[in-house]
This record gives C-alpha cells, structure tokens and sequence, in this order.
C-alpha cells in the first residue's frame, strides 16, 4: 500500500485501517516483547524441520508487528487504531529452487508444520525451475541483538499526550489563518527475530515514526483553496523526534523554517497556515527554462525515483514491474561507466544511517548491513542486491537489502536508503542562491509523475519562491518541472555542504505483487540544477 492509498484509507473506519495490519489490541499491548528464549525454540523447530524434509538452506522469521495510528481533524479525533501481527515466516531452499510457508501458530508444532510446508512448496517448484538458486554466502553470526537507538519508546507515550499534541497542532494551524487542518501520528514497532541453518540468531527491535499534516486556506469569495504538507520527514527514532529533545532547525534564507532530527510540529503547523493562505494570492508560474535550488525536503522524492528505483537490481534485470516498470540503468550502463550524473553526484546507498528508516543491524537474510557507492562523481558503480542476485554483478556477498512487511510475506528486495552526499567544498544555501540569475527554490515534496523505465519524470513540490538575480523575490504558485533522469542530474553544478544535510523519505514505498510496503530515507543537502524545464499546472491562467 503507498502513502497515497493509506491517507485515503484514514478517512475510513477502524476495521477498515485494521485489515492490512493484523489484530486490533489496547495501546497498553503495544508494549513488551516475546521472550527471546522461546523464539529460539520455535525458529530450532523449524530449522530441524526444514532439513529432514531436505533443504539445503532454512531461515525463519519470526516477527511481532506492532502499529499505532492517531488521527484528527481540527478539534476532533477521528481514529486511533493499535494493531498487532504476531507469527512466523519460513523459507527453504529444496533442490535449487525458493519455498515458503508462514503460520500464526506460535508453538514448535507450527513452526515445524509451516518448514514442512515451505520444503514440499520447493520441491514443486524445482520441477519448473531452468535455473538453480545461487544463493551468497552469509556467515552465521551467532547470538546476535540490534534496536534502533532511542531514548523514548513512542509506543510507552500516553494515547492522552499524542491526542493532546496534535489537538494542539491543529488549534495553532486554525488560529494561524487555517480553515482546515488534519494531523496524524504513524508509529511502527517491528519486533523480528531471524535464524538461519548458516548459524544466525538475530533479535532486531526497530522504530520508526511519522507526524504528517496537512493544512488548508480558503478564499472565500471565490471558493478557491491551497494547501500546505508538514515538512516532517519520518524517522527511525522514538517519540524524542517530537519533544525538542534534540537540536535541528534549518532556517532557509527566505525565512522558512525545516526540520533534522526533530519535528517542532506546532510551529511548523502554524508556518503551513500562513504559507497556504500565501498561495492564494502567490502569482503562477511563468513556463520556461530555469535554475532550481532544491531543498533536502523535496529532493529525497526527486532520489527516490529516479535513483533508488532504477538501481534494484530486481528492476534492472527486468525480475520486478510493478509500481512504475523497470529501469532505463541497465547492466551495460554500468560497465561502459555510464555518466549518471555530474561530477558532482555521488549517491551512496546506506542501511547504517543513524536515525534513517533503512536502519537495522542485519537485513530480512541475515546479512550484516553496510554503506556503499551507487553513483561516484556522476558515474553508475554499482546496484542494490540480495544474496540471490549477487552472482549477477560477480559480487561474493549480499549488499543486505532483503527485507519483508511482515512474518507472512516472503522476503524480497527492497530499496536501500540512498543518499546524495553533501558537496566537498563549504557552500551554504544563501551562497548558492546569490549566483542564480533566474531560477526557483522549492521546498517539501508533492505529486509526481514517472514513466515505466523511470527515465522520464515529473515533480512537484509544496512552497515555491522566484529567484532574480542572486534574490528571492516573491512566493509563486503552480510549479513542476519535467526532467530526463541522466539530463537532470547532469544538470547539478552544485551540492551544499555537510551543514546543510537532512533526510527526507517514504513511510508506505510500494513494490511487488501482492504488494508490500517498505520505510526508506533519502538524504541530501541542497543542490542546484541549471537549465530545467518548468510548467504550469494551473488549470486555468485566467
């Protein structure tokens, strides 16, 4: 399910929000853990399952998915929902060929039934298979634990103070000039313990949270209306992201306040008021060629599709199609050293970043996650891969990006986060924009468009501000510009400094059949783009 799909769905009653989720339960069950103990046993049971029945390779998953959404409108709450999915996931390899089977039977009967279950599924499979499974190898790690480093567990955070805080939220945003507004709460808590007959046992407790809003003005003597998205980026951290524990404002020239590593969500509530009554009178867009100043608030969009999809190596090799096709950055790009970018691009992909959605200490296989170069100073390097995949590309390892949205789905590829780095030399954003002559700067992401190779694109944004001469001069209204992905980022000539970097990302990322979704940062500092492509999309000029 993608972002998109689950706003719809917040407007529907609870059993409506339940179903994807698993069980409703109390906030009070949202706390607390499976003893570590037990889920040794279960996964043993599985694994001595899975090898009688003549697998050659077993892990298991066992999972506890715990998931807490508050939602309001103005001064009413209009859903909070607790749900947990507790089970266990096994796949097996049986003559070369992938088997799977899951249970919610949380004993070692169960397990043991579900490994006998996904090894008859492979021998089926291995009657139809041309190819056998290489697998990579990944050395068992023993008894192993990692948790997202966080200093408040959101899920030990009254249901009162979330209600209390966005109640607030919203109050601030009618006082500032809204005549609506909604804010919600996201709040995950994915509990995964993995064993493998390679000789892991790995108990992993990972966080994430999002605080979205949006906020809208009305002219009401013409009935036209604007809107402004809070430029909240979701994390993996605890309810600290909310509370100012931490230190990570960024003060845009023109005055716009954004967001690190936490969310001041009343004052941002109260900037998206003014800033959506703004766009009522803001003057439309002028189509034509312009120098964009992108702020890290929308670029992370801008990455996400047109970098992280297109380097999947699953997307590559044409193994994965949906949600928005293949990839134009084919095997042969990267060995004739294609020129991705400028020399100023360098894309790293990233499963360690510190307060990144991405972030776990081993990946849905068990493969220790690490930091490496997608794109080098403009030039394709590399692709995201899975231990499977690796032989492919002649890699001896997995580049851990496996990863499953619960116990019940088999694990498959998914984005790393993937990252434009800041520039080597000190350049500030005022720095950056004194040397455009004509040009806009946009901040915070909005609707998209992109084709099935995602090779042609286009993007919108939440606020856009006109540059002339080395000056913002004046708020404007109806922007996107359209780029071809390796024109664009050959387009960059300038990348801010460390000082300035922030992540973005996506809380719901959407792939595979049935569909899964997926939690992925992008971070960059702000980058510059000369000579883009900008429409209006206004309806009417008049």
């Amino acid at each position: 399910m993608d972002r998109r799909t689950f706003l719809t769905m917040s407007g529907l009653g609870v059993a409506g929000l339940a179903m994807p989720f698993g069980r409703l339960i109390a906030a009070e069950a949202l706390v607390g853990t499976i003893d570590v103990a037990k889920k040794k046993a279960l996964a043993d049971a599985a694994l001595q399952a899975a090898t009688s029945a003549g697998a050659s390779y077993c892990d298991v998953r066992i999972g506890r998915y715990l998931r807490q959404f508050v939602i309001t409108r103005e001064d009413k709450v209009q859903n909070v929902v607790n749900t947990e999915s507790t089970g266990i996931g096994v796949r097996v390899l049986v003559d070369g060929a992938w088997g799977f089977a899951a249970t919610n039977a949380l004993n070692t009967q169960g397990a043991a039934k579900a490994a006998q279950q996904a090894a008859a599924i492979a021998k089926a499979n291995s009657k139809m298979q041309t190819a056998k499974v290489q697998l990579a190898k990944a050395p068992g790690v023993g008894e192993v634990a990692w948790k997202t480093p966080i200093s408040k567990n959101s899920m030990e955070v009254p249901i009162k103070d979330k209600v209390d805080l966005l109640l607030g939220v919203n109050a601030a945003a009618m006082n500032a000039g809204a005549d609506f507004v909604n804010s919600m709460l996201f709040l995950v808590n994915e509990q995964k313990y993995f064993a493998s007959t390679d000789g892991s046992y790995i108990d992993q407790d990972v966080h994430r949270i999002w605080a979205p809003m949006t906020v809208t003005a009305i002219d009401k003597a013409s009935g036209k209306f604007r809107t402004r998205d809070g430029l909240s980026s979701p994390m993996g951290m605890g309810f600290e992201y909310l509370d100012g524990a931490q230190s990570g404002k960024f003060v845009s020239p023109n005055g716009v306040t954004n967001y690190g590593l936490s969310y001041d969500m009343k004052e941002d509530a109260i900037a998206s008021a003014k800033q959506a009554r703004a766009k009522l009178t803001a003057p439309s867009v002028k189509p034509g060629k312009y120098d964009l100043v992108l702020d890290p608030s929308h670029t992370w969009l801008t990455i996400h599709e047109s970098i992280g999809h297109p380097t999947e190596l699953d997307r590559v090799l044409g193994y994965e199609a949906n949600y928005a096709g293949t990839s134009f950055a084919t095997l042969d790009k990267r060995a004739n050293k294609f020129k991705y970018g400028s020399d100023k691009v360098t894309v790293v992909a990233d499963k360690v970043q510190k307060g990144s959605l991405g972030a776990v200490g081993y990946d849905d296989e068990g493969v220790k996650t690490k930091r490496w170069d997608i794109i080098k100073d403009g030039t394709l390097v590399d692709y995201q891969t899975i231990r499977d995949q690796a032989h492919i590309l002649g890699k001896t390892e997995s580049d851990g990006c496996c990863y499953a949205d619960s116990w019940s789905s088999v694990q498959f590829q998914r984005m790393a986060n993937i990252s434009l780095s800041p520039g080597k030399d000190k350049l500030s954003v005022a720095d950056m924009i004194k040397d455009v002559e004509n040009g806009i700067y946009i901040i915070g992401d909005g609707s998209f468009s992109i084709d099935q190779q995602r090779y042609n694109a286009q993007f919108g944004g939440q606020l856009f501000y006109e540059i002339k001469n080395g000056q913002i001069t004046k708020q404007i209204e109806d922007v996107a510009y359209q780029i071809r992905t390796p024109e664009f980022w050959n387009a960059c000539v300038g990348v801010c400094d460390d000082s300035d970097y922030r992540l973005g990302g996506s809380f719901f990322d959407g792939k595979g059949q049935p569909g899964q979704v997926s939690a992925v940062s992008h971070g960059s500092s702000t980058a510059r783009f000369n000579g883009i492509n900008v429409i209006n999309t206004a309806r009417n000029l008049g």
